[in-house]
């Protein structure tokens, strides 16, 4: 019996685990953190010190998923409507609430003391702005309206920013050029999901895709100006010397391949034509932040 009950505690816990992994939705907050690195080593000159990188990328890392715990704890009974988030430790009461704060309470502690200690004041501020515009204020909107969409694009945008500022300790043209490639970039990511998961969102009242809110033409203009913008966005870096033009040359290149996918979905507007869009994004940012960071001048 004593066996059995020490088995049942493991087994216990390690689905507890599991829920609290699930809850940081790992491969997103590493996404993020890969653009806080990514800002870093953009921005950093002379030797790069590896265990600061590591501690900033963890930092970011716990920050993010803070703000995503905080984002499902709101949404929780939302997600109950939705059939891609309804088994989610949440909904599935798996986790209660009062865990899931305690949790992101303490996961957003550890980020923000990681980030004290490690970089500046600067950086911890713009981490928290970060935090709340995603957790507090993007999550309600998305029940308003596509202005959810711009809200959210702003934290969306910001890692690359903070590692910057991380490395140098000042917001300077250049880390307002990466920012803003990276906000542009939100538009046609959030509004491809919006399109793909357009059945699910209206279960639960959200409302992300612009204009109307339809699956339409002037719903697939909109993503494909956006993109547009990412053409000359992309060459930004090479202009102002940040990085040599082998990379504007592979980013032209991206771009072009992203904004050709807009064209099946101004033709078709079928759900595999957002899907390829929203692959696309997935793959289109972390090619150019690499290309960007290999060609560094």
């Amino acid at each position: 019996m004593l066996m059995r009950a020490m088995d049942l505690g493991i087994v216990t816990s390690a689905s507890k685990l599991k829920c609290y992994y699930e809850l940081l939705k790992f491969r997103l907050s590493f996404l993020v953190a890969f653009s806080c690195g990514f800002g870093y080593l953009l921005g950093h000159s002379g030797t790069v010190n590896w265990l600061h990188f590591a501690w900033l990328v963890l930092g970011g890392f716990l920050i993010s998923g803070a703000s995503i715990i905080f984002n499902q704890i709101i949404e929780k009974d939302l997600d109950k409507l939705m059939q891609r988030t309804k088994d989610r430790p949440l909904p599935t009461g798996r986790v209660t609430v009062n865990e899931a704060y305690q949790y992101a309470i303490l996961t957003a502690l550890a980020g923000f003391g990681i980030l004290a200690w490690q970089t500046n004041t600067l950086t911890v501020l713009l981490s928290l702005v970060s935090m709340i515009l995603y957790s507090f204020v993007y999550t309600p909107l998305k029940r308003v309206g596509p202005i959810a969409v711009f809200v959210g694009a702003i934290p969306g945008a910001l890692p690359p920013l903070l590692g910057w500022v991380a490395a140098t300790g000042t917001i300077s043209h250049e880390a307002l050029i990466i920012f803003g490639i990276q906000f542009i970039w939100q538009f046609p990511h959030f509004w491809a999901i919006a399109w793909v998961a357009d059945e699910d969102y209206k279960k639960a009242g959200f409302k992300l895709l612009p204009g109307g809110g339809k699956q339409d033409l002037n719903t697939a203009i909109n993503i494909m100006i956006y993109t547009l913008f990412l053409l000359p966005l992309g060459l930004l870096p090479t202009y102002f010397g940040l990085v040599g033009i082998t990379s504007g040359v592979v980013v032209t290149i991206c771009g072009a391949l992203f904004l050709s996918q807009t064209f099946s979905l101004m033709k078709d507007y079928s759900r595999r034509s957002a899907l390829k869009i929203m692959f696309g994004s997935f793959i289109y940012l972390p090619i150019v932040q690499i290309a960007y960071l290999l060609d560094k001048v």
